[in-house]
């Protein structure tokens, strides 16, 4: 039932998408004030310096990448870079960029300014690799300076890339929302405090941040790509779905997204709503910390497994909008391997595990839950509390923790976590984005080290014959499964809802989209 579910929730949402994007050929409008209804604040405007989907909601709308993805895909397409090339062997990439693109502040995009953000980036000497750890270009990139060894300026409009080695997903890894390009003078000028006042060269110019309330950008006149049909757009964080929900049944909104499971029917009857469904490319999660015990037993990690009930959380909590997981990567990316076994809900076999393990009377542990809903986690709190239970029932106490989203994540990746929830929705496409970002023995947050695993995704990452790494990338996911450093809970479909007014709006698989051709039919 769940899966028919999912299927006609597909279709309608593909319907609906087709009304959105101009189905009754209508001309575009210029003009008006989209409001964006989200669950939480963005934690920097510096996109090199975080890692959360809120903040890259509105830093996609200020920067610009070399490459972006297709809007609905994770193809890629030109950006700054109108072509580029690479050499047979791989390691040598040369872009060539536009010649009329602008930082907000009115200096060029051009070749230096390219060179100068990677130089920033890789390099953890230079002297403005200040203000976060850029985590995401050590994760994409091998570490610092990783992968790119020379960055060259070869004309005005001409930028080249040398790698030390061949990597398969370079060109995907670019496109992603990280890797957005800054004005060097600005980042010069603000120095520690440039995540508060973001300056890059795409469709919206940053307004002002009030934290905890708002984040405004508007249109950019000058825009390289033609000025976006929206004057501005106004993203509100409010933190408790009904109450987001409410706003947009009073108009005070435009769209949210982290709609509670409660409310999908009503948005579909609603005469004055549209749903719409996010392309599902993500996994919600429960990780347990291997250097904490006793989850440096797979005997523990594995009855765990066995213990949480992923239909009843789909059932309860995703109004059937999910499909329960078994790998740490999605079905839709290439590369997955069905043919694993999931440990099956089994409380039975949970308790047998445990008493091998020696805790036949339990044992008492701490589960962070975070603060805020994402696509692959819409109730985090409620979740946790569902997990808590299924545990309590084969003889393990679990004391729920939570903090504010900034620390949480600060927190869940230096590894001070017993066990914690968590996700990820992809950022492009790729497996090495799921496996080696997220359980790699350099990038893993819960001490989960596997010199077996690193060996086959390195060996992915420079392979290119696409054949292979598909093999390589069932190796590693069959190493994860036995192994046990996570209970994989759910893919979702996250749920978006929207007043009929907004047009245009492709939800991308990544959970962040351009709005520069969104409009609103006034």
């Amino acid at each position: 039932m769940i899966k028919r579910s999912l299927v006609m929730f597909v279709i309608l949402s593909m319907l609906i998408v087709g009304l959105s994007i101009g189905a009754y050929a209508q001309d575009p409008e210029y003009g008006g004030t989209f409001v964006f209804g989200r669950g939480g604040d963005s934690v920097g405007l510096d996109p090199i310096q975080v890692t959360d989907g809120e903040s890259f909601k509105v830093t996609q709308q200020i920067y610009d990448n070399l490459v972006q993805y297709e809007p609905g895909t994770t193809d890629v397409i030109p950006a700054l870079a109108k072509e580029w090339d690479v050499s047979e062997d791989g390691k040598t990439w040369t872009f060539y960029l536009r010649e009329n693109a602008m930082f907000h502040d009115g200096n060029p995009v051009n070749a230096e300014a390219v060179k100068w953000n990677f130089d920033r980036w890789r390099f953890e000497d230079h002297e403005y690799h200040i203000g976060g750890e850029f985590i995401y270009y050590g994760y994409m990139f091998g570490g610092f300076p990783g992968v790119i060894e020379e960055v060259n300026v070869v004309d005005e409009y001409t930028v080249e890339f040398v790698l030390n080695k061949t990597q398969a997903p370079f060109l995907n890894n670019l496109a992603m929302v990280p890797f957005g390009i800054s004005s060097p003078v600005a980042v010069k000028k603000w120095g520690e405090d440039y995540f508060k006042h973001p300056v890059g060269s795409g469709a919206f110019k940053f307004v002002e941040w009030q934290e905890g309330n708002r984040v405004v950008v508007e249109a950019n006149e000058d825009y390289w790509g033609g000025r976006p049909y929206l004057d501005k757009v106004v993203f509100r964080s409010i933190p408790d779905n009904a109450a987001r929900f409410m706003e947009l049944q009073a108009g005070t909104i435009d769209m949210m997204d982290g709609v509670s499971p409660e409310d999908v029917e009503s948005i579909k009857t609603a005469e004055d709503l549209n749903l719409l469904l996010r392309p599902s490319m993500n996994v919600g999660y429960f990780a347990m910390n291997f250097s904490m015990p006793p989850f440096d037993d797979p005997l523990v990690r594995k009855a765990f497994n066995h213990a949480i009930n992923k239909e009843a959380l789909i059932g309860a909590f995703y109004a059937g909008l999910a499909e329960p997981a078994k790998n740490p990567m999605p079905p839709s990316i290439w590369g997955y391997n069905d043919a694993i076994e999931p440990y099956e809900y089994n409380p039975e076999k949970a308790k047998e595990l445990l008493a091998e393990a020696g805790y036949e009377d339990g044992f008492e542990f701490d589960l962070w839950y975070m603060p805020v809903p994402r696509p692959y986690m819409p109730q985090g709190k409620f979740i946790a509390q569902a997990i808590q239970n299924f545990l309590s029932q084969v003889g393990v106490t679990a004391n729920l923790v939570s903090y504010d989203w900034g620390t949480y994540l600060d927190k869940t990746r230096n590894e001070e976590a017993q066990t914690y929830l968590l996700g990820w929705t992809g950022d492009n496409g790729d497996p090495d984005n799921f496996l080696y970002v997220l359980l790699d023995k350099t990038n893993s947050d819960n001490a989960y080290e596997s010199e077996e695993l690193h060996e086959v995704l390195v060996e992915a990452q420079r392979t290119i014959d696409k054949d292979k790494r598909i093999e390589l990338y069932k190796e590693a996911q069959e190493i994860i499964h036995e192994d046990a450093p996570w209970v994989p809970l759910v893919h979702s479909t996250p749920p978006l809802a929207l007043k009929p007014m907004v047009k245009n709006y492709i939800p991308n698989p990544t959970s962040t989209e351009k709005f520069k051709d969104v409009w609103l039919d006034q």
